[in-house]
């Protein structure tokens, strides 16, 4: 009793703020330290921590209100930090497939909760349609979380899901505006009218952006950061990048994460895009583990037992609604198996914007109470299974690549949009395979020593500019037989392999040695796995993992500096790229 006594006076003189702050940040690190140590993602840990401080669960009761809002803080964030990272051109390039792909997922996905709400729930055809969006919505924060942890929201499945989910949200603000009129009665002229106003609010919110994230926005922290003070310029990108939510949600009903994603867009042309990205980072992980603490905290688990089959149903129709007819989609509009499949497996889930959605309709009397546990139940656990979900479409991806069949449907894709073939007499010359942000600096430096290069792209849009630039190149998957075959591999001598994933790497290597078994290669890993996998073919001459080369060139200026000599230098520098790396250096 006098335990339970003192726990009472100590939260009556402790502010909601900071005891929900401080447990939860608490139960996040354990739970999330917990998680890791079994090998799974820090976000089931965080998601169990809301659990244990929600209402569902007994003892210590969070805020719901301030976790929510320091959750939407944590979404705005992240979103400001990945547009930092994001560069305008790449969001261009992914609108021919991001527009009519989501517009069509978002159809297929409110379709199939529609007919859950109508079978299940006994809904109208209007109520319905708002429980089938809220369905059919992924989560922001999930999927680039996602990505971001596998090294794949830089490359082409990070443009286009990023483009897939600003669609997305651009559908889910139209929706928030024209639900009250809809609970209203549904006027044509109503509808009508809020339509309207929020097109021209939309268009507004773009033209602002134009102005102040091109021209003010760069200023004011070039301005501040002359003052040499790191403090008041982490204050200014903070201030940059909530304000612009913040602004953006009152003045044009734009969602706070979008307006943050815009400002991140458009900063990221200025010299000091990289700076406020690091400015930013520690803050974003702080504030998105408090968003999988709020969503955790929404988790009734009575509730789940009490309906297993509903919310295993509606699961279901939250990843056919968005998995499956993500990956459907975008394999018809002719995205690459293997990028496809991790664009899919990342955005299987719903998140954020279906809660809001969904509370918004169950305040304006559209939905029943009765949606909201099976709804919180199926994200919950859709949000659990993304790491899985992800895992399992690339290792599908991967067997239905190397089979003979997708082989035989991608050449006669091939050669339907082939481009013209480099010059039969072409030799010596080095194929880039990827012609990324590391490709496209391989092959400059071949290029300004007079060197040869026949580039392979997969993204057919990058792939024409390309050609446009002069550039040979070959449009297609390298780890296909007859693309490969058209950069005449047999008489070069040398591949540079900036594939995103290891598989690819690995087919297209076997590939090109078996057309010419001295061709020398140089390829790029993300982890140390990989690169163990990689360094092991025949053939291979150097395996490139980001980090360790930086830390490597580090390591050779420090031995320099301390006049070592060359050979000693390089021999300690080929074993540190050779050894395993370790998490802390030791003796």
């Amino acid at each position: 009793m006098g335990g339970d006594a003192g726990y009472a006076a100590a939260m009556h003189h402790t502010t909601p703020l900071l005891a929900t702050l401080v447990i939860a940040l608490a139960l996040a690190f354990a739970l999330g330290l917990l998680a890791r140590l079994l090998r799974v993602p820090p976000l089931l840990g965080y998601l169990a921590a809301g659990l244990v401080v929600g209402p569902h669960t007994p003892g210590f009761v969070a805020d719901a209100g301030v976790t929510s809002a320091m959750a939407e803080i944590g979404v705005a964030l992240l979103l400001f930090g990945v547009g930092l990272h994001f560069r305008p051109r790449d969001l261009l390039a992914v609108w021919r497939v991001a527009v009519p792909g989501a517009l069509a997922q978002i159809s297929l996905g409110t379709a199939l909760g529609a007919l859950l709400g109508h079978l299940a729930f006994g809904l109208s055809a209007g109520p319905a349609a708002v429980l089938g969006l809220a369905l059919a919505i992924s989560s922001t924060a999930v999927a680039t979380r996602t990505l971001e942890e596998r090294g794949r929201l830089g490359g082409e499945a990070g443009r286009v899901a990023l483009g897939w989910l600003v669609m997305q949200d651009l559908v889910v603000v139209l929706a928030l505006v024209l639900l009250p009129a809809l609970a209203a009665g549904g006027a044509a002229d109503g509808l009508g009218q809020a339509l309207a106003r929020t097109g021209a609010e939309l268009v507004g919110f773009l033209l602002v952006m134009a102005v102040a994230g091109r021209v003010l926005l760069p200023r004011l922290l070039a301005l501040v950061a002359a003052t040499g003070s790191r403090e008041l310029f982490t204050l200014a990108v903070v201030v940059a990048a909530l304000g612009t939510a913040f602004g953006s949600a009152a003045l044009f009903g734009v969602s706070p994460a979008l307006g943050a994603f815009f400002a991140g867009v458009l900063l990221a042309e200025s010299p000091l895009g990289h700076q406020a990205a690091a400015e930013t980072a520690p803050l974003q992980r702080i504030f998105v583990a408090l968003f999988f603490v709020s969503v955790g905290m929404l988790v009734d688990p009575l509730a789940i037992l009490a309906a297993p089959w509903l919310t295993l149903a509606t699961l279901v129709v939250v990843v056919l609604g968005t998995g499956v007819a993500i990956l459907l989609l975008l394999v018809g509009l002719r995205v690459a198996l293997p990028t496809a499949a991790v664009v899919a497996g990342s955005m299987a889930q719903i998140g954020e914007f279906s809660f809001v959605l969904q509370e918004l309709a169950i305040g304006q009397g559209l939905l029943p109470d009765t949606v909201r546990a099976p709804l919180l139940a199926a994200a919950t656990l859709a949000i659990v299974l993304t790491p899985v979900s992800l895992s399992f479409a690339e290792r599908v991806s991967a067997r239905v690549v190397g089979g003979r069949r997708y082989q035989a449907w991608q050449s006669r894709r091939a050669q339907a949009r082939a481009f013209p073939s480099p010059p039969a007499g072409l030799s010596g010359h080095a194929v880039i395979v990827g012609y990324g942000r590391v490709g496209r600096v391989v092959a400059q430096g071949l290029v300004a020593h007079g060197i040869p290069i026949i580039a392979i792209e997969a993204d057919h849009a990058l792939a024409d500019a390309l050609r446009r630039e002069g550039v040979p190149v070959v449009w297609g998957d390298a780890a296909r037989p007859e693309v490969l075959a058209a950069a005449r591999p047999e008489a070069a001598r040398l591949i540079v392999l900036a594939l995103p994933d290891a598989f690819g790497c690995r087919r297209a290597l076997e590939l090109a040695r078996a057309a010419n078994p001295g061709l020398a290669a140089a390829i790029r890993a993300h982890d140390d796995e990989e690169a163990a996998l990689l360094r092991e073919m025949d053939g291979v001459g150097l395996v490139v993992m980001g980090e360790r080369e930086i830390a490597l060139g580090m390591a050779g200026f420090a031995l320099r500096h301390f006049a070592v000599e060359p050979e000693g230098a390089q021999r300690t520098l080929e074993q540190l790229r050779a050894a395993p790396q370790t998490e802390r250096a030791g003796p």
